[in-house]
C-alpha cells in the first residue's frame, strides 16, 4: 500500500485520551508534564551544535523557518528560494557546503521524527511553523544516534513548544506586499494532567515575478503560492517521571512557478505517537506514519508555451520508529542504546507531451517506484571525567532497496520501456566519538571525529526530471554515500552572556551523488556517484545578551571541491556550493515596550551546474522586524524582508534565470492571552 488513509493515524488518538485518566489524583501536584523529550547528553557540545531559540524563532521576518535557519552559516537549500517560489522537491537541507542536491543530506527531526518526504528527500519547510517550536539544535557533521543514518551533513532537531511557552490562545494576522495574507491561530487548553495544542495557519500572495524583466514572455506569471496546516499535539501524564505525546499534522501546499500552468502541489498527512520516561531507567521510544502526495506541471519555455510533461501523482508512504534506553550506569556515565527503523514507499505517475504539436497531445505515459528499509542498533555513552568529557559512539545499519521499477507505455499503448532493477542490500557500520574539556569557567576546548551514510533516495533512483530545457535522468544503479570527517574547536566566553566559537573541519563525502552534464549535450545531466566531495573550512558563531540587547552571527568559509578523475569538474567546486556565507542579527528587545532587530545575509558566488558554465552572483540581504505591544495581549508588527530590494539569482540555466524574494513588505497584529 503507497499511501495510507490519515484515518488510521489518529486511531492513537483515544490511547491519549484514555492516559489523562490514568494518574492517581492524589499524586497530581508532583506530575510536571513538560511535551520535551530527554536531556541532551553532557557530551553534545563536543560536536559544537548551534542553537535558536524561541524569541528568534518567532521574530523572523518572512515567518519561515527556512529562512530563520539561514543564521547558521553554511545551512542551504539547493536552491536560494523559501517555500513561497521554490519547487517543493528542490528543498533539501545541506550542510558545510558538500554538493548542491535536492534531496536532504541533513538529517531533520520533529521531536525526534524524521521530516524528509520519504519518496524526494526534501523537507516540508511550509507545514514546519515556527509559532510551535520551542527551539532548535543545529549540530553540523555526521551523526550516530536514533536515525543517525542520512545524516551525512548533519542533523537539525526541531523540538516543539512546551506547555510554559504556550499561552491559552494565540493568533495572528499579517497583510503583505503582493497581496499576501498570513492567518494563524493556536488554542492551548489544560486537559486533565495534561494538555492539547491545536493550531493552524494559512498563508497566500499573487507573488513576485521570478523571471527578470528582460526574459519575461506572454506565458511569464509571477510565483503565486497559497497554502496552509494544521497541527494537534497532545501530552498526557501516565505517572510522576513518564508521559505520552502525540502529533498529528496535516498541510497542503499550492505554487505556480515562471509559467502560467506551471503548476506544484505537495501535501501530507503525517501521525506520531511517543513515549517518554525520565525515571532511573530513561525511556524514548517512539512510531511514526507519514502520508505524502506531490504533483508538478513543466511548461515548454519555447513559444507558444505548451505543457510539456505533468508530474501527475507521486504518493508516497513512510513509517518509522525507535527505542532509546539509558539505564543508571552510575553519576559520571551517560549510557544510550536502541534500535530505529524506517520504511519508505513510493509510486511517480507522469505523462509527456508533445509541446510543439497544437493539439498538445500525451506522447508517453510513465509509472516507477521502490522500497527502501534502513534497520539500526546503537550505543553511545558519555563519560565526564572532571573537567573533561569523553564521549563515542557506533552504528551498525541494515538496509534494502527492493522492488524497482520503470514502465513507459506510448501514446499507442505499447509498451516501450519495462525495467525492474535488482534488489539489493547491504551492512553499514558508523560511528563518531568527541571530546570536550573546560579549560577554564570562560574557555573549553573540542574535537570529534566521525563517520556516516546516506542512501539514495526513491527519487534519485527512480525518478527523472525536467526543468526545461535541461533533463536530469534517473540512476537505479546508485551506491549509498559515505562520509568521513574531523574537527575541532574552540568555546569562549569573555564575559557573561557573550559566547565566541570557532570550529575547524574536514570532511570527504566518497561515492557523492551528483547531477552529471552529458559532455555531448549540455541540456542532459544524469545522477551518478562520483569518487568524492571534499569540504574543509572554518565555522565561526558569537552570540550575546547584553541588557536590552541581543546579538547573533554566524560565518563559514566551506572550500569544497569534487573528486572526479578524468573528469570535466574534476577538482572544481560543487554545484550550488558558495564558499563563504555569513548572517548577523542585532536585536533590541526590553522586557516591555517595542522592540526591534535587524538580520543581515550574505552569500557569495556558486555554480548552477557542475561545469561551472553558469554562474549565481553573490548576494547581501537586509531584513528587519519591529513590534509595539499596544496592551490587552496585542502587539503590533511590521516585517520587512530584503530592504534593499537586492537581487538573488537562484536559478541560471544558459543565462534563463529565476530570482528570489524581493523587497517585501508586512504588517500585522499578534495577540497572546
Amino acid at each position: 500500500m503507497k499511501y495510507l488513509p490519515f484515518s488510521i493515524a489518529l486511531a492513537a488518538v483515544p490511547g491519549i485520551a484514555f492516559a489523562q485518566t490514568q494518574p492517581d489524583t492524589a499524586s497530581q501536584a508532583n506530575i510536571v508534564v513538560t511535551g520535551a523529550g530527554l536531556p541532551l547528553p553532557p557530551g553534545s557540545p563536543a560536536y559544537g551544535s548551534v542553537m535558536i531559540d524561541r524569541d528568534r524563532l518567532i521574530n523572523g521576518a518572512s515567518g519561515r523557518i527556512e529562512n530563520i535557519l539561514g543564521d547558521v552559516a553554511g545551512f542551504q537549500q539547493f536552491r536560494r528560494s523559501d517555500s513561497r517560489s521554490a519547487n517543493p522537491s528542490a528543498q533539501g537541507a545541506t550542510l558545510r557546503a558538500l554538493g548542491g542536491n535536492a534531496s536532504s543530506r541533513t538529517l531533520v527531526l520533529l521531536d525526534g521524527v524524521p521530516m524528509a518526504d520519504p519518496f524526494f528527500g526534501y523537507i516540508p519547510f511550509s507545514a514546519l511553523v515556527p509559532d510551535r517550536l520551542s527551539v532548535v539544535r543545529v549540530t553540523r557533521g555526521g551523526g550516530v544516534g536514533a536515525f543517525g543514518a542520512g545524516a551525512v551533513a548533519g542533523t537539525i532537531e526541531l523540538a516543539s513548544a512546551t506547555r510554559d511557552q504556550l499561552p491559552s490562545f494565540a493568533a495572528s494576522a499579517f497583510y503583505g506586499s503582493k497581496d499576501a495574507t498570513e492567518l494563524a491561530a493556536a488554542l492551548t487548553p489544560d486537559l486533565g494532567g495534561g494538555y492539547v495544542s491545536l493550531s493552524g495557519r494559512w498563508d497566500r500572495g499573487d507573488g513576485f515575478m521570478t523571471t527578470p524583466r528582460d526574459q519575461r514572455v506572454a506565458a511569464t506569471v509571477p510565483a503565486a503560492y497559497d497554502g496552509w496546516s494544521g497541527d494537534l499535539r497532545a501530552v498526557a501524564p501516565l505517572s510522576a517521571t513518564s508521559e505520552l505525546q502525540f502529533r498529528a499534522t496535516v498541510f497542503h501546499d499550492d505554487r505556480t512557478l515562471r509559467f502560467r500552468g506551471a503548476d506544484s502541489m505537495s501535501e501530507g498527512q503525517d501521525a506520531s505517537i511517543r513515549y517518554i520516561a525520565r525515571g532511573a531507567w530513561q525511556v524514548d521510544a517512539l512510531a511514526y506514519i507519514q502520508a505524502r502526495n506531490f504533483s508538478n506541471i513543466v511548461i515548454s519555455s519555447n513559444a507558444p508555451y505548451r505543457q510539456s510533461l505533468d508530474q501527475r501523482n507521486t504518493p508516497s508512504t513512510g513509517i518509522g520508529g525507535k527505542i532509546e534506553l539509558r539505564p543508571p550506569v552510575g553519576p559520571d556515565h551517560v549510557l544510550r542504546i536502541g534500535t530505529d527503523t524506517r520504511f519508505a514507499t513510493g509510486d511517480m505517475y507522469e505523462d509527456a507531451y508533445d509541446a510543439g504539436d497544437p493539439a498538445n497531445p500525451i506522447t508517453a505515459r510513465r509509472h516507477a517506484g521502490g522500497d527502501q528499509i534502513t534497520t539500526g542498533f546503537f550505543a553511545e555513552d558519555d563519560w565526564t571525567i572532571g573537567s573533561l568529557i569523553l564521549t563515542g559512539g557506533v552504528r551498525a545499519d541494515y538496509w534494502r532497496i527492493s522492488g524497482g521499477f520503470y514502465r513507459q507505455v506510448g501514446a499507442n499503448g505499447v509498451v516501450t520501456v519495462n525495467d525492474d532493477f535488482d534488489n539489493r542490500s547491504d551492512w553499514q557500520f558508523s560511528g563518531r566519538a568527541g571530546a570536550l574539556f573546560r579549560v577554564s569557567e570562560k574557555l573549553a576546548v573540542r574535537a570529534a571525529g566521525y563517520t556516516g551514510f546516506r542512501l539514495p533516495t526513491l527519487n534519485e533512483l527512480y525518478r527523472p526530471f525536467t526543468v526545461f530545457p535541461v533533463r536530469t535522468e534517473a540512476n537505479a544503479a546508485l551506491t549509498p554515500e559515505k562520509l568521513k570527517g574531523v574537527e575541532a574547536g574552540v568555546d569562549f566566553t569573555p564575559l557573561p552572556g557573550l559566547t565566541l566559537a570557532a570550529t575547524a573541519f574536514y570532511n570527504r563525502l566518497d561515492d557523492a551523488i551528483a547531477n552529471v552534464t552529458d559532455p555531448a549535450n549540455p541540456n542532459l545531466r544524469q545522477r551518478r556517484n562520483v569518487d568524492a566531495v571534499i569540504a574543509k573550512g572554518v565555522e565561526l558563531t558569537a552570540s550575546g545578551h547584553i541588557g536590552d540587547f541581543l546579538l547573533s552571527t554566524s560565518y563559514a568559509y566551506s572550500r569544497s571541491k569534487v573528486r572526479a578523475p578524468g573528469r570535466g569538474f574534476d577538482g572544481l567546486r560543487p554545484a550550488q556550493s558558495p564558499r563563504h556565507a555569513a548572517s548577523a542579527t542585532l536585536a533590541w528587545q526590553p522586557a516591555q515596550g517595542p522592540a526591534l532587530s535587524t538580520t543581515l545575509r550574505y552569500v557569495s558566488k556558486q555554480y548552477e551546474d557542475d561545469l561551472q558554465t553558469d554562474v549565481l552572483p553573490h548576494a547581501l540581504t537586509v531584513d528587519a522586524v519591529a513590534s509595539l505591544p499596544l496592551g490587552h495581549g496585542i502587539t503590533l508588527v511590521a516585517r520587512g524582508e530584503n530592504l534593499f530590494d537586492e537581487e538573488v539569482v537562484t536559478r541560471n540555466a544558459g543565462g534563463s534565470m529565476d530570482l528570489g524574494t524581493p523587497r517585501t513588505l508586512w504588517i500585522g497584529f499578534k495577540f497572546a492571552g
